[in-house]
């Protein structure tokens, strides 16, 4: 046993610790106060595992002192991890993670409750006290704070001293000892205890014996995937030690590491990660592919790792060579080649570079497809930025010489100068498309998209193209041609817009094709000194759907939560066919390790739901069963509700006048949606039902992203059925408080509604 005092002075003198192959701390703001409140209550929290070894024996993280016999912590980490950031008020040496998940906790001295720190319900409340000021400076500060509270000063007074003493709860240790636990075993055990939590990836488990022999490695690449970040390319560690075992090895499998010395493995890492810089600027120089978003196929670039270290001088022999290397990789990206069992297809890549390089490489995927590596124009019937093909349209527009509608520049950094921030531009504007009745998936479909400065798209606005693109094309003749836009002017018109995604898609196909064609056989276009990369932003600015999930995205990561993938293409791990363009993706679940992949698909119509649900990915098919099942979630691991308590301004009359009213006018827009827009509220019926008018209403309003419904009827052009329109309603101020009131008026006027008067 070993009381929490010690434990934390251990970690102070270094001498408790991390193993190297541990992951990060990976906790949220909930499990931190489950744990205390557990703790306060004298409820078991779990024991700690210990591996007590020399220092020759593991790599550690964190920073170790020097000689004597080490304590690596292989079970608690998150626990012991939480009680150290609160208790000290700072992360432990060998932290990697977010400290805010421990940081601002509060305790209620008169309700004995604990939550984090919230301005509008803390500010002015002395009970609420800093449990790390309480840890830290002891309890003199509190003595004269709660001397105020006569009747209570005792009360208040044992409680903090109660939490104080929570340094003295012992914890039951076991320790693995003896020369025989070498890192190998111990990686085993540590892996069948958290067999129900987070446990290590193959590439963890490979980087554990690495860092066994060559301490350093983990850093040294994650500082090489911090470079990337900073061209903005992100790259996780599995997928670097992917690239240096193919290099180091020509295997797929990362046990092949098992017999690579520290040396040979620092030698490929160094190579690699030069192998990877050159694939990398042929890409963004070559095909314009300059950032992540447009970055495909990650999982062919050890491929190509490997066959620029066969090849003489590590390098792409001719310009040539490089063109053909760059058609194999677009094509493999294009059709999923490394969608499925991502090792077994690159053994056979790789075995298929060592016999006959990039031709063999070439001739592979034709068989693999059929003979087929064609372009067809129903390929670009994808929609939002995560389809497969909106690379390839932002590729054509680089490579091309795309020109820009407003000032008929070609869209190439050295062309535009200052103006070289690009603007993704729906063609065809979204509100319009909405008012005509078509839905998000034609709204945002690729063929609808296209690139202009941005000065540019804020000219245009909200024009339909029948009146932008004759003038364009008048001041700027053949601009309209360079963006692949039918020429055909009785397809500009919002009744015809089908027709025109349609004809744009077979522009679109026939410029691809003629492109990779050229770059097969030496023929493809090239910008004399190379594309530079230029930054592109989203239009999304007015899209009630892009704030939804950028809202509930910044919730989930206040709670600790990881961050997704956004506009993220899931391909069937058999045929490589994209089965959904989810808006969020989890791959390791929304705590990294833990619980399946999770998807938030709002598509769903487009989307093969059935199997991604077969592959065992978890489905959300709304913002509001995401936030649902997290709220559920938290609740469940913390032992009590989430749901914050109304504030009394908001508290309402069971009965009057306004309120019976209100009763009456929430069922009346729940008709109305169903019978003028089209839209069943089904979640909104059951939150009726369940909690009433007023508290759904002020449910609603409190929520972190605007509902389901709101954006629904935002997409219908019929914001006056929405919750918030009818909050603002003036006979009906006395029941919300003046912070809701705001709140519903700057959701609407964020999305161009103005209230009546009346």
């Amino acid at each position: 046993m070993a009381t929490l005092s010690v434990l934390l002075h251990q970690i102070d003198h270094g001498t408790v610790l991390l193993p190297e192959f541990q992951r990060g701390y990976v906790w949220n703001r909930d499990q931190v106060r489950g744990l205390m409140r557990s703790l306060y209550r004298g409820y078991p929290v779990g024991g700690l595992l210990l591996w007590e070894t020399e220092p020759e024996m593991a790599s550690v993280r964190g920073g170790a002192t020097d000689g004597g016999v080490r304590l690596l912590l292989l079970d608690g980490q998150q626990r012991i991890t939480s009680l150290y950031g609160i208790m000290r008020g700072k992360p432990p040496a060998f932290f990697e993670g977010d400290p805010s998940a421990f940081t601002g906790l509060r305790f209620n001295v008169e309700e004995e409750t604990f939550e984090f720190y919230g301005p509008a319900k803390m500010r002015d409340d002395l009970r609420w006290v800093d449990v790390t000021r309480l840890f830290v400076e002891g309890l003199d500060p509190f003595i004269d704070t709660f001397a105020r509270y006569p009747d209570k000063f005792s009360t208040y007074i044992a409680r903090l001293n109660r939490l104080k003493n929570l340094e003295n709860r012992e914890f039951h240790e076991e320790k693995i000892t003896g020369p025989d636990k070498n890192v190998d075993v111990v990686v085993d055990i540590f892996n069948r205890v958290n067999s129900g939590g987070t446990a290590l990836s193959k590439g963890d488990l490979a980087l554990a014996k690495i860092c066994a022999q060559w301490p350093p490695a983990r850093q040294v690449m994650r500082d090489h995937l911090r470079q990337w970040h900073v061209k903005r390319f992100d790259f996780s560690l599995d997928w670097l030690l992917r690239n240096i075992t193919a290099v180091a090895t020509g295997r797929a499998v990362f046990t092949a590491l098992d017999s690579v010395t520290d040396k040979e493995f620092e030698t490929a890492l160094t190579k690699s990660v030069g192998h990877v810089d050159k694939l990398l600027g042929a890409v963004s120089g070559r095909l314009g592919l300059d950032h992540d978003q447009v970055l495909m196929g990650r999982y062919a670039i050890p491929v190509v790792s490997r066959l620029l270290h066969l090849t003489p001088g590590g390098d792409f022999l001719d310009s040539a060579h490089r063109d053909r290397v760059l058609f194999w990789y677009v094509h493999a990206a294009l059709w999923g080649r490394f969608a499925g069992s991502t090792e077994t297809v690159l053994a056979q890549d790789y075995d298929t570079v060592e016999r006959s390089g990039i031709d063999g490489l070439i001739a592979s995927l034709e068989r693999w497809r059929g003979g087929n590596l064609e372009i067809r124009p129903h390929d670009f019937e994808g929609s939002t930025r995560g389809s497969r093909f909106y690379p390839l349209l932002y590729m054509l527009t680089r490579v091309h010489g795309a020109r820009d509608f407003g000032s008929g520049l070609q869209l190439h950094a050295e062309m535009l100068g200052k103006l070289n921030s690009l603007q993704v531009h729906h063609i065809f504007p979204k509100a319009l498309l909405y008012k005509a009745g078509y839905d998000r998936v034609h709204v945002n479909a690729v063929a609808n998209f296209c690139f202009l400065t941005q000065d540019t798209n804020l000219m245009i606005g909200k024009r339909p193209p029948e009146k932008y693109f004759a003038e364009a094309e008048e001041k700027h003749p053949g601009v309209l041609t360079s963006q692949w836009i039918p020429m055909d002017s009785d397809l500009w018109r919002v009744e015809r817009y089908q027709d025109f995604l349609e004809a744009r898609r077979e522009l679109l196909a026939q410029a691809a094709q003629a492109f990779l064609t050229g770059l097969r056989d030496g023929a493809a276009p090239i910008v004399a000194e190379g594309l530079r990369p230029m930054a592109v932003l989203s239009d999304g600015q007015d899209d009630v759907r892009v704030t939804q999930i950028e809202a509930m995205v910044e919730e989930l990561m206040r709670l600790g939560y990881a961050e997704p993938a956004l506009d993220s293409e899931i391909a069937d791990p058999v045929t490589g066919r994209a089965l959904a363009v989810a808006e969020a993706f989890w791959p390791d679940g929304l705590q990294a390790g833990q619980g399946k992949p999770v998807v938030l698909e709002l598509d769903h119509a487009v989307a093969d739901l059935s199997r991604l649900e077969e592959l065992g990915y978890e489905v959300f098919t709304s913002v509001d069963a995401l936030l649902g099942y997290v709220t559920r979630r938290n609740e469940t691991a913390a032992g009590d509700n989430q749901i914050p308590p109304e504030p009394a301004a908001a508290a309402s009359p069971v009965s009057g006048p306004a309120h019976a009213e209100f009763e009456t006018a929430m069922r009346s827009i729940y008709d109305r949606a169903r019978r003028e827009a089209n839209y069943n509220a089904s979640y909104f019926r059951s939150m009726l039902a369940e909690h009433g008018s007023l508290a759904t209403a002020r449910k609603l309003l409190h929520s972190p992203a605007v509902s389901d419904g709101f954006a629904a009827l935002w997409e219908r052009g019929r914001l006056d059925l929405t919750v918030e329109a009818l909050v603002l309603r003036p006979r009906f101020a006395e029941l919300f408080t003046p912070t809701e009131i705001e709140i519903a008026r700057h959701r609407l006027e964020q999305f161009g509604w103005s209230s009546p008067s009346a």
